[in-house]
């Protein structure tokens, strides 16, 4: 490309600036100080009177301008560009520099490029870890060819903007899920006459996932008790598990059945989340706790701690998880509680190792779990099959028993 206008200081020297400014962002910017910072300084290093980075909609699959210089339009009306379509469409399915010399006459997707009076663009990939994060792209009001060097500077900041971004989302999006699982979770669990209750929640390595649990009273003085498992880690599977929670809390008020409850949870997933998929054990309490029905959509079975007896894991059909599209009745379990029984709910980051049987980390479990004050039970739990190690997947516990005769 001929140079018509170069670069007015020396670009190895700027592009530190930016890379001093990316840096110093991590600790005290969010996405969109960082993206204004970096566009003013490309718009002054280039000479140009637009920079605009659009970052990419993945489940939509388009671009959407999230920050923009000289053109602040395209971010208030809120522009968007289908991947493979226009010139940052273009840039974006090629993950190459683009070049546009006459903007009017190209065919441009967005007629804010045209309307705002460009004449050249030139757009870059903005990609970290091989993984497409958006598209950055600078135009100017008149006739301009960009050299060598001005593509390969406007490439090297895109990267550094890419890293920076990628990153930045990653910490907001660990922070949004984190927030939302802490909402969902219960912070204390309900009072429960004639019952005590204990919960455990451990996150696994990706520190947010799909793991939940639930206890709330019925209009019919049952108690409800749920334990949940949503494939998948990160903000996506903690938006599913919440929203499986809502549904199953209203399909709950309901129906006093939970097989009827899980059906109408699978019927729900099915139509409007089709790629979702959990497991589910969804238990009713009768008012006096003496007996519970128990109904799985391929979820482990609660392990019964009876007083004087060996715990052991209810036997039930478990059937298929929720989402796989398979229309099950799910059939509920009768489960009898005598006085100081206790029932122990899980997921499988509790009894799951790489290399060992999960028939053994249910044995142990078993081994452990025993009919007494659901606080110390717990803590017995996790300190055996827990202890100091850092497990892959999350932890999800919870205990409840049946006062005994006297009362404890």
């Amino acid at each position: 490309m001929e140079q018509e206008a170069s670069v007015p200081v020396d670009a190895v020297r700027q592009l530190e600036n930016i890379r001093a400014i990316t840096d110093e962002a991590f600790m005290h910017m969010d996405v969109e100080e960082l993206l204004d910072t970096l566009l003013e300084r490309v718009r002054q290093i280039l000479r140009v009177d637009t920079a605009v980075v659009l970052l990419l909609d993945r489940q939509a699959q388009q671009l959407v301008a999230t920050a923009a210089r000289g053109i602040e339009e395209e971010v208030t009306q809120a522009a968007h560009v289908p991947v493979g379509q226009g010139f940052a469409g273009r840039v974006a399915a090629e993950r190459q520099p683009v070049y546009i010399e006459d903007v009017p006459s190209a065919g441009v997707f967005n007629p804010l490029l045209v309307q705002r009076g460009l004449r050249s663009l030139l757009g870059v990939p903005l990609v970290a870890g091989g993984v497409l994060v958006g598209v950055l792209h600078v135009g100017t009001l008149t006739t301009r060819r960009f050299d060598d060097q001005e593509v390969e500077f406007l490439q090297m900041a895109g990267a550094r903007v890419a890293l920076a971004v990628r990153s930045l989302l990653s910490r907001a999006e660990r922070a949004g899920a984190l927030e939302l699982q802490r909402s969902l979770v219960p912070a204390t669990l309900p009072s429960v006459p004639g019952a005590q209750l204990a919960a455990r929640y451990r996150p696994g390595e990706a520190s947010v996932g799909g793991d939940w649990y639930d206890v709330f009273d019925l209009p019919s003085g049952e108690i409800g008790v749920v334990m949940g498992d949503v494939a998948g880690h990160g903000f996506s599977a903690a938006v599913v598990m919440g929203r499986m929670r809502s549904a199953l809390r209203a399909y709950a008020l309901e129906s006093g059945d939970p097989a009827e409850v899980l059906g109408k949870l699978d019927r729900k997933m099915q139509h409007f989340e089709p790629d979702a998929t959990a497991t589910v054990l969804y238990t009713v309490f009768d008012p006096g706790l003496e007996r519970a029905r128990v109904a799985s959509a391929g979820h482990f079975a609660p392990v019964l701690a009876v007083p004087g007896q060996p715990a052991r894991p209810v036997e039930m059909k478990s059937d298929v998880l929720i989402g796989l599209g398979l229309a099950n009745r799910r059939p509920p379990t009768i489960v009898e509680l005598p006085p100081g029984a206790l029932l122990c709910f899980y997921t499988d980051g509790l009894v799951e190792r790489r290399g060992q049987s999960l028939n053994d980390g249910i044995d142990r479990l078993c081994e452990v779990v025993y009919a007494g004050p659901p606080e110390a039970v717990s803590a017995r739990v996790m300190s055996a099959l827990i202890g100091r190690q850092t497990t892959h997947d999350d932890v999800a516990l919870l205990l409840l028993r049946r006062d005994s005769r006297d009362g404890t």
